[in-house]
């Protein structure tokens, strides 16, 4: 595998962690990352944002230790924030600003050069850092809480540029950020200085970065080059040891083979012997010398079979460790039964609208704030009776009580108040023409969290018996006692699977699936996996994301842009 030589700047040694509840996160975790830009890779549950947790300092590893060559900076996946603090504060120079400007003002306290050292020019600089993140100046002094989920997230990791961490940590930064957001931050990416772990499953980033590295049943492999060079890289290998494999086996086969047709051999002169001398052929003492070095090299050859058959079984054993038996989400989606013409939905702004019909896939754009999720809401909880059907029982129904900056999914920054959506709602609108809907929203809340993962499921499907239940949520990797677990004791990632599953094992099939974000909780190898199920999907499907590479490899039939004043744009 190329790898990259530079002097290390972070090493683990021997890193092991377990959660309270006993569950294992890591074992004996030995590696290194480089002075460059690093994108950490690995399937849900790998314990990737773990691993970033120990070396930012929030988790103190069970064994092992963690050799970090400068101060680190850390960008948890979901930013909490407190919404009243000025936004200098989020850039981390609000105490040099504010000793600055008590200077400028004639205050000579000593505490405020002191603060300030050498950093009289941290105005202009924090200007730049609001720039790089879409802000203008005069944020600087306004509170967090006026700004939205994503320009949060750039300017937290604005600040950390600003500051000059030597060492960089970013947990999923692209999660919720629109396609504007995303742009700059590719852009910050391009030009960072220092060293930058960034875990993400977003492609488009993780080709900006120098090394790729892998998180593997707790081993830590670092490919010199981006994901795309590091992806081919690995299909390469694994059909190497796939080929290695059989190759191996067919080996073990054929000396499995000798071995038998040896035995037979000696077995067959043994025979012959012991005949002959029944016979007397031969002179008893000629027999008996006969025998014993028939037995000689009876017993030589046996040791040499048996010696190549052991070391043709290490060979395939070895084989057969270097390639992946990994489990897979394995999606199969039952037909909807959609007529062809079908009407399933409509989507309308007041001047212009668009139908939708039987297996078409349109996709809804636009930046955050916009509405997406406000307008995904009006049309599953439509609020007078005689308005089109609500989603069927196996749908998430959304929280009414959300603000219009949390509907879109914005994250870390709760309690923000915020006026409803009323120039969306009174323009860009939508009617449902069925009343089988599927219905995934971004934050997973529609789950009952008392209940079992079975429970939650069979709600879901109350016509699908209990063992048919637990075969196809195997095929989720919902199995053993996970099935019945609490919804409240499961991770992040196993919380999503159940969603998923409960969205795509509805009895009977909806007609019309509506994701919102969906590839901001999955990996990379379960997104392929939902890529292809909804290939070959018969029913509509209407998706929110910013995701531009999952939008192309889905196929989408539409893209509606929606603007802030609740307008569509066809794309």
């Amino acid at each position: 595998m190329p790898t990259h030589t530079l002097s290390p700047s972070i090493v683990l040694d021997r890193v092991s962690f377990t959660w309270p509840d006993g569950t294992t996160a890591l074992t004996d975790l030995s590696g290194s990352f480089g002075t460059g830009r690093t994108g950490l890779v690995g399937r849900n549950g790998s314990g990737k944002s773990t691993l970033l947790r120990i070396v930012a300092g929030e988790l103190a590893p069970a064994a092992g230790h963690v050799i970090a060559n400068d101060d680190v900076a850390y960008l948890p996946q979901r930013l909490t924030l407190d919404v009243e603090r000025a936004v200098a504060d989020l850039l981390g120079v609000g105490d040099t600003l504010r000793a600055l400007r008590a200077i400028e003002s004639g205050d000579v306290d000593p505490r405020h050069f002191d603060a300030v050292g050498s950093d009289w020019d941290v105005e202009a600089r924090s200007h730049a850092a609001l720039a790089e993140a879409g802000l203008a100046p005069d944020m600087l002094d306004r509170r967090v809480g006026e700004l939205s989920g994503g320009e949060a997230v750039l300017t937290a990791i604005a600040g950390i540029r600003l500051r000059g961490a030597p060492i960089t940590l970013l947990d999923e930064p692209t999660n919720n950020l629109d396609r504007d957001a995303r742009a700059r931050l590719y852009d910050m990416v391009r030009g960072w200085r220092g060293a930058l772990v960034v875990v993400s499953h977003d492609v488009a980033l993780l080709e900006l970065v120098d090394d790729t590295a892998e998180l593997y049943g707790s081993e830590l492999s670092v490919f010199g080059g981006p994901y795309s060079q590091w992806r081919a890289w690995l299909d390469a290998e694994q059909g190497a040891a796939r080929d290695a494999e059989r190759a191996a086996r067919q080996a073990l086969r054929r000396e499995k083979r000798e071995r038998i047709e040896a035995e037979t051999t000696i077995a067959r002169r043994a025979a012959m012997g012991r005949k002959a001398q029944l016979e007397k052929r031969v002179p008893p003492i000629v027999a008996g010398n006969l025998q014993r070095a028939a037995q000689v090299s009876a017993g030589k050859l046996r040791g040499e079979k048996a010696d190549r058959e052991a070391t043709a079984r290490q060979s395939l054993d070895a084989a057969e460790r270097r390639v992946r038996d990994d489990d897979l989400v394995k999606i199969d989606l039952p037909d909807p039964g959609v007529p062809a013409g079908r009407r399933i939905l409509t989507l309308a702004d007041g001047a212009r609208s668009w139908t939708v019909q039987g297996p078409e896939r349109v996709a809804l754009v636009g930046a955050n704030g916009a509405g997406k999720t406000t307008l995904l809401e009006q049309l599953l909880t439509p609020a007078a009776p005689t308005a089109s059907p609500a989603p069927s029982p196996g749908a998430s129904v959304p929280n009414a009580g959300r603000t219009q900056r949390d509907a879109d999914g914005t994250p870390g920054i709760p309690g923000v108040p915020e006026a409803p959506a009323a120039s969306i709602l009174s323009t860009a609108r939508g009617q449902l023409h069925t009343d089988r809907v599927g219905y995934l929203p971004q934050r997973v809340d529609g789950l009952d969290e008392d209940a079992s993962v079975l429970e939650n499921v069979a709600r879901a499907a109350p016509g699908v018996s209990t063992v048919d239940l637990r075969n196809r949520l195997a095929r989720f990797l919902i199995r053993g006692a996970m099935v019945d677990r609490p919804v409240s004791a499961l991770s992040g990632g196993e919380r999503f699977r159940v969603a998923l599953a409960r969205l795509l094992l509805t009895d009977p099939p909806p007609q019309l699936l509506v994701f919102d974000e969906p590839t901001n909780n999955l990996d990379l190898d379960t997104v392929d996996q939902l890529v292809s199920a909804l290939a070959a999907y018969r029913g509509a499907v209407l998706v929110v994301s910013h995701d531009d590479a999952f939008l192309k490899r889905l196929g989408v039939d539409l893209v509606l842009d929606l603007d802030r004043d609740g307008t569509l744009t066809e794309q």
